[in-house]
């Protein structure tokens, strides 16, 4: 009986108190799907005006299978986590060539697509398909710790939660369920000072009753990221400058740069870019200036990026492959990283030429 209790609960309290974001209370599982992906590592604010661009640039999965993938990256630029928006590239030219376009609504083939896991699997097929499957993510993981007393989150007590959960779901609303639960742990159910008294399921929770709900789940003690100083360096042949595209694998993958990489310890700058430079493209440029640095932080690491204007010397860079030279009015038609785009606001307000 308080199972069901725990369930309309929630349903109940979804139903009058979720925000409104524009890939909810849809019935289209391309749009569900996209959100999924995109709200992977990232907060809902800063996902809403990407999503809107991306559907109205590409409003069908079939679009999105028929882009390249360079015109796929320029629209996620900025959103990081780059592998996902290649990923979803792959998996839905697999879905428009394999299930003539219609997203799989089975575990097993959904689930076989590439970057497709257990939560995304969950979260589609529950949201688009009504199917009863329970789905973890860190908002739920701590919401349903502190509904079973849970402190710290082993194999078994992450069984634990999953048994639980696909006890409670519902069979008629799995979509809102999930979403619910996610819902009170973004808003009510927070890691510090958790809105207790606002929480539909207080009457069912350990933790509320141990009268310290924040010990559950125990908190994981971060390590403070490492630091990295990199440089790089815009080396100019007449009115037009050298870029490169990075490789298919690994971070930043498809995205275009400026030659230029980690300083060594004991490395002076200018010593790091003409190495640096030498290595990717054969030959050591002339350094002009030094344009500044600005400071970036990703999920696992933060840099200090410094810039350089620079010309080619005697010897002339290579033209390697996945390169070319563009003139300042041609970014908007290449993804760049954001540390990059950071360095371009300093060219903008300096001026781009030496």
């Amino acid at each position: 009986m308080q199972q069901s209790n725990i369930t309309s609960s929630l349903l109940s309290w979804y139903s009058k108190e979720k925000r409104a974001l524009p890939f909810r209370d849809i019935d289209n599982p391309y749009k569900i799907w996209l959100s999924e992906v995109m709200l992977q590592q990232t907060q809902v604010e800063t996902v809403i005006p990407y999503f809107e661009r991306w559907i109205k640039k590409f409003p069908t999965l079939e679009a999105v299978a028929n882009s390249n993938q360079e015109s796929l990256l320029k629209i996620w630029e900025g959103l990081g986590y780059y592998s996902r928006c290649s990923n979803f590239h792959k998996a839905a030219k697999i879905v428009v060539e394999n299930h003539c376009g219609n997203i799989p609504n089975d575990w097993d083939s959904f689930r076989a697509l590439p970057s497709v896991g257990d939560y995304t699997a969950a979260a589609v097929l529950s949201m688009a398909f009504q199917k009863p499957f329970p789905l973890i993510d860190g908002n739920v993981k701590r919401v349903i710790a502190r509904v079973l007393g849970l402190k710290n989150l082993t194999n078994r007590n992450m069984s634990r939660m999953k048994n639980h959960l696909g006890n409670i779901i519902s069979q008629e609303k799995p979509g809102d369920f999930n979403q619910s639960v996610m819902e009170l742990g973004a808003r009510v159910c927070s890691p510090k000072n958790p809105n207790c008294g606002k929480c539909p399921i207080s009457f069912s929770c350990k933790a509320f009753a141990s009268g310290n709900p924040e010990l559950y789940p125990t908190p994981i003690k971060k390590t403070k990221p490492p630091h990295y100083t990199i440089v790089a360096g815009i080396v100019w042949r007449g009115e037009k400058f050298y870029i490169q595209k990075r490789g298919e694998k690994g971070m930043l993958a498809g995205l275009w740069e400026f030659p230029g990489g980690k300083v060594k310890k004991g490395e002076s700058l200018q010593d790091a870019l003409c190495r640096e430079i030498k290595e990717e493209c054969g030959a050591k440029p002339k350094i002009l200036k030094k344009i500044g640095a600005i400071k970036h932080a990703y999920t696992h690491f933060s840099i200090t990026f410094h810039g350089y204007h620079c010309e080619e010397n005697i010897t002339p860079l290579n033209d390697i492959e996945n390169s070319t030279w563009i003139e300042p009015t041609q970014i908007s038609e290449f993804p760049f990283p954001k540390a990059n785009h950071k360095l371009f606001s300093l060219l903008d307000e300096q001026g781009w030429h030496v």
